[in-house]
């Protein structure tokens, strides 16, 4: 048959090709190898991998239309091929906005060219801070108030607090407790926190379509994840169910948190702000992608 005759002339053409590569060319396979995996790893998470299978299923009936002759669908499927591929790229938006939001957050250029960036590179949470919240997280979890706090590290969150009511108060346990109180003003939503003081409440945040994430989540923590796959922020979640305290931090959720491990994360992650540490600690977050019994 032609296809096969087509499939022989492929790998004699790949054997000739094999004999005749240089290091160049070996190179330019592990980076399109490592691109393709990273890709897939990427597309894993999102929506797009269940797109991936509804394509892999429409190129496998277009192989067989292919491989059986049928005429008129394979010059259907070229002449529709230019059309799809733009419905592809709308339909993966959201999707594709924060891969690229992903990669300008890597550090290929030293903080150093970026005054704002190297100032605030400086900057640390001060230990009262850290005590303080994790005095609030605990309280609220002891009566159930579900709360919801976004820490500002390098990454501005000015769009979010835009969505919110300008609050611009020194971080107390008191203050987180009050803003969280049930049938209170500023109970709903989340609250915004940048170096040591509470900058808004009320605040709108994005949810996260991980499909990783249990079911039994609600929107909070969905919000709390939400933030910290398009920022750098550190979010804390009370459960207002359950009281128990959760954290997100670069996608990931901790959950089921007691005082001492909020307050050891809330040191580690906010007081240790070198490229090298950031790295280490994403590793040991990806860790602990088995999230504890809510």
């Amino acid at each position: 048959m032609q296809w096969i005759d087509g499939a022989i002339e492929y790998l004699r053409g790949s054997i000739i090709y094999g004999i005749t590569m240089d290091i160049g060319d070996v190179f330019e396979i592990i980076i399109i190898a490592f691109l393709v995996y990273y890709i897939l790893v990427w597309m894993k998470a999102t929506r797009a991998w269940l797109l991936l299978k509804g394509l892999l299923v429409i190129g496998a009936f277009l192989l067989l239309a292919y491989m059986t002759d049928m005429s008129t669908i394979v010059w259907l499927a070229r002449n529709v091929l230019g059309f799809a591929m733009v419905a592809l790229i709308v339909v993966l938006q959201p999707e594709l906005r924060h891969a690229l939001e992903n990669l300008g957050r890597r550090n290929f250029l030293p903080s150093a060219i970026f005054s704002d960036s190297a100032r605030r590179e400086q900057e640390i949470f001060s230990e009262k801070t850290i005590n303080e919240i994790t005095k609030a997280c605990v309280e609220m979890g002891k009566m159930k108030t579900g709360a919801l706090i976004v820490i500002e590290q390098k990454e501005s969150l000015k769009d979010y607090e835009r969505t919110g009511i300008e609050v611009d108060g020194i971080v107390t346990s008191q203050l987180l407790i009050n803003i969280f109180e049930h049938n209170t003003p500023l109970h709903d939503g989340a609250v915004i926190i940048r170096e040591n003081r509470v900058t808004s409440a009320t605040c709108y945040l994005p949810l996260s379509d991980n499909l990783d994430l249990s079911k039994d989540l609600g929107t909070r923590h969905r919000a709390g994840v939400g933030i910290s796959e398009v920022t750098d922020s550190l979010t804390v979640i009370v459960s207002e169910e359950t009281g128990k305290i959760s954290l997100a931090y670069g996608g990931v959720l901790e959950r089921g948190l007691n005082a001492e491990q909020l307050k050891e994360r809330l040191q580690v992650t906010l007081n240790n702000k070198t490229s090298e540490d950031r790295s280490t600690r994403k590793r040991k977050w990806r860790g602990r992608r088995k999230v504890k019994a809510k």
